[in-house]
């Protein structure tokens, strides 16, 4: 093994998901196993079997998708979990369990109400009895963090001892300083008489914006694995983001560290990821955000133009954006839109190019340049026509005065409905009128409308929460007008209520 070689753990598809809102299909995480798997990701967690039946199918179905990545299946230190793990990990060509326990004295005392060597026991029994199904067992010392490191270092031996290939050193509430977690990996380093017969990994939360700084201070402390997240995704505040620690180990080239990830693949799957979680990536997000490679000051753009690496310190095709953007017009033809629709990370294969192109073409006589947000939400409204439950048509009347008032034709399973109603605003109109024809309480939690361009041709995207029957569900949709994409943001809720999306 290169003792240079930073093994990627990936976990969007486990820790990532964890985000309210952001749960994918099983076809999703198949779609999106196959992109790390051509991104270079070493080991992808594609699930925890046994919180649900899903999650179970889902570790089955990418275990059977990929086969150069080693498939990973997280449990808690219970026979029951990592029985069910084994079973799902039974078509992966390369298997790994990951089973631990909580290590801290807050997790001790009041997570389990134990003793530090009743929990060293439990982690040490969970190892070995996970060694009886696989050979690559990983060790997770939940709140390692806060640890004491004494303890850690004993629990970390222990493990080693009972099999473990990979111990996981994680800062899961974000609270570590850099130079506290990088002592804290080289303590373990240097005082674990058995450390070379394991990889320690790293992951890191970003609760205090310090994930990317933790995990690179392990990683030169002597860590050899970093557990990432495509765009930092994650619950609280997120984990560490795979597209900078790649970058940095790229453009650090002074630290000896090398990887396996391909980063002109960055930038495609991270608008994978971020369209298929529905959640937009900040514009000043380091490496993959719109603005990370933008320059409006005139001092700035003086300098990039005598010599770009004055202020770029990454060439934009080395993450798969390339400079010479194609700017999508009426005049643009099927190749163009292809090409921008790949560079998205959309697989058209299963798309009606045509009827998308045909719809380009129409939003396109409306504006003079379609941003990404425009085709994505072309997109969108294209996988809608597939769906069982579709608006046909909708008409709004608002004004000074005027009651808002809608009226909504809506097919369901093939039959067809109308109805009209009044509200608030067109929006509450037109919500109004599809309660009327659905005759069921879906209640909206949360409604939110987001402008992506400029000017009074902007296009909106909305983002919808809804509960129905103590469930919540969440929709997606972009259009030039505000009543069309928050109804068709409702109607993208009720498809995944009906389970036919």
């Amino acid at each position: 093994m290169d003792k240079n070689r930073i093994y990627f753990f990936d976990t969007t598809l486990r820790d990532g998901e964890q985000v309210p809102g952001c749960q994918l299909n099983t076809i999703e995480k198949i779609q999106l196993a196959r992109a790390l798997e051509s991104l270079g990701v070493d080991i992808i967690e594609a699930g925890f079997p046994v919180s649900s039946p899903g999650d179970f199918n889902s570790v089955i179905e990418i275990s059977k998708a990929v086969s150069e990545p080693v498939i990973c299946a997280l449990t808690r230190a219970v026979e029951k979990d990592i029985d069910v793990a084994a079973d799902a990990l039974r078509f992966a060509k390369r298997k790994r369990i990951h089973t631990g326990i909580g290590t801290s004295d807050s997790h001790i005392r009041y997570k389990f109400n134990s003793t530090p060597e009743e929990v060293l026991e439990r982690g040490v029994r969970a190892v070995r009895y996970a060694r009886k199904y696989v050979d690559d067992v990983e060790f997770y010392a939940e709140d390692a963090g806060r640890t004491d490191n004494e303890f850690l270092a004993k629990v970390v031996e222990a493990v080693i001892n009972a099999g473990a290939t990979v111990v996981n050193i994680p800062d899961t509430t974000g609270y570590c300083l850099p130079d506290e977690y990088g002592a804290k990996i080289k303590y373990l380093c240097e005082h674990v008489s058995n450390i070379d017969k394991a990889i320690i990994s790293t992951h890191c939360h970003n609760d205090l914006g310090m994930a990317t700084a933790n995990t690179m201070s392990g990683l030169i402390n002597g860590a050899r694995q970093c557990e990432v997240t495509i765009n930092g995704v994650g619950e609280r505040a997120g984990n560490t983001s795979l597209e900078e620690i790649a970058m940095i180990l790229q453009s650090h080239k002074n630290l000896g560290l090398v990887s396996g990830i391909n980063s002109k693949g960055i930038y495609p799957i991270s608008r994978t990821v971020s369209r298929l979680m529905n959640m937009p990536v900040q514009p000043n997000k380091a490496i993959v955000g719109k603005n990370a490679f933008a320059h409006s000051s005139g001092i700035h753009q003086d300098g990039v133009i005598k010599n770009v690496c004055t202020y770029e310190i990454i060439d934009p095709k080395d993450i798969g954006l390339d400079t010479n953007s194609i700017v999508l017009t009426a005049r643009s033809g099927h190749a163009a839109l292809k090409f921008r629709l790949d560079h998205l990370g959309v697989n058209i294969r299963d798309l009606d190019i045509d009827k998308i192109y045909n719809d380009f073409l129409l939003l396109a006589d409306k504006k003079k340049e379609l941003t990404d947000n425009d085709i994505l939400g072309l997109v969108g409204e294209s996988i809608k026509d597939s769906q069982t439950i579709k608006v046909n048509w909708l008409q709004s009347f608002s004004g000074i005065g005027m009651k808002p008032t809608a009226s909504i034709g809506m097919s369901i399973n093939g039959k067809e409905f109308e109805a009209a109603a009044m509200g608030n605003g067109p929006v509450d109109a037109a919500i109004n009128a599809i309660r009327q024809i659905m005759k069921e309480d879906i209640t909206i939690c949360e409604f939110t409308i987001q402008g992506v361009t400029k000017g009074s041709d902007d296009c909106c995207k909305v983002h919808m929460q809804v509960e129905f029957e103590n469930k919540y569900y969440y929709g997606y949709a972009a259009s030039t007008d505000i009543v069309e994409a928050s109804v068709n943001a409702y109607i993208d809720c009720i498809n995944k209520i009906k389970g036919i999306e």
